[in-house]
């Protein structure tokens, strides 16, 4: 199918072809990913600017190797180095890129709807790296491709995702992903962090970890989101893995051939212990090389790629 947006701002608003158009199409870069030479010429003469105004490392090193790989030149863009430091408007700043003739734009931001903007006031394709609490719609993206992988499908699994849902804008975007492609997504966490607006969004909310455990196929663990919460939203980090972490205890006692994973930055420990974090069911290291091929799929679609077939061909 030809992918009809020139933006990627969010899961919400992409019906279910078009999710599975990216997950094909990723699936392809994944081969070239594999070859001796790893570059193709899809984004030859194109500019992709890296808009980081909030820190990241996977998801920020990921968009560079992707845009490397097709072969596109690469601004990386620094907020503390620049104008904006100064004071220049968001809007200002997108402008002087867009004069600089630059086709994409990637930019995580910590305003939801920040990309949104963007996407209204420059003519350049936006990708949503991150938006606040909104969405993150590229790791859900990677995230629903590497479940695809391991398990052959996505309709009918039983997904767990497990820690801070409130604040964290992974959850929303993986909860657009899962349910639009069938699947069944439960959410787990203490109340503060878990409330039940989320079941409007075809969910099951439970805050008793071992119901929730008991039939996934998949767990995704979220850190704490420490720096967007206003306030403490349980008593302590030990409490908070006493009753919700992924211990070794509770590891035990999940399915055979559940999956494991984390979009990282992990907090050994806290919310997943580390011999599951590095155990052979998890996934997780899997998922960052999933991303570069996810990212691939993204730039390739929004300079206006036809998707997997014309890779292959």
């Amino acid at each position: 199918m030809n992918w009809p947006h020139k933006h990627l701002l969010d899961i919400e608003s992409l019906t279910p072809e078009q999710i599975t158009a990216v997950l094909d199409t990723a699936r392809a870069f994944k081969a070239v990913g594999e070859r001796t030479i790893k570059k193709v010429p899809a984004l030859r003469g194109k500019t992709v600017v890296n808009f980081f105004v909030e820190p990241s490392t996977r998801t920020r090193i990921s968009f560079e190797l992707a845009a490397q790989r097709l072969s596109a030149d690469i601004i990386n863009f620094s907020a503390d180095a620049s104008s904006f430091k100064k004071g220049e408007t968001l809007k200002d700043t997108a402008r002087n890129l867009e004069a600089l003739n630059a086709d994409i734009i990637v930019i995580r931001h910590a305003a939801s709807g920040a990309p949104h903007f963007l996407s209204r006031v420059v003519q350049s394709a936006i990708v949503n790296a991150g938006d606040g609490a909104h969405e993150h719609p590229t790791q859900a993206l990677l995230d629903t491709f590497t479940i695809r992988e391991k398990k052959g499908r996505i309709a009918g699994l039983n997904v767990t995702i497990l820690g801070d849902i409130l604040y964290s804008r992974v959850a929303r975007s993986n909860i657009w992903a899962l349910t639009k492609l069938g699947a069944r997504v439960t959410l787990c966490g203490p109340s503060t962090l878990v409330p039940r607006v989320f079941e409007q969004m075809g969910c099951r909310v439970t805050h008793r970890v071992d119901e929730a455990l008991a039939d996934a196929d998949v767990i995704n663990l979220l850190r704490i989101q420490h720096e967007r919460q206003r306030q403490t939203m349980f008593p302590s980090l030990g409490e908070y893995t006493s009753l919700f972490g992924l211990t070794k205890a509770r590891f035990a006692r999940i399915k055979p051939d559940a999956l494991i994973m984390h979009p990282g930055p992990i907090n050994r420990g806290v919310e997943i212990d580390s011999e599951v974090a590095d155990g052979p069911r998890s996934v997780i290291l899997e998922q960052v090389t999933n991303g570069i091929a996810v990212r691939m799929a993204v730039l390739y679609l929004v300079s206006g790629g036809k998707g997997a077939a014309e890779i292959a061909s």
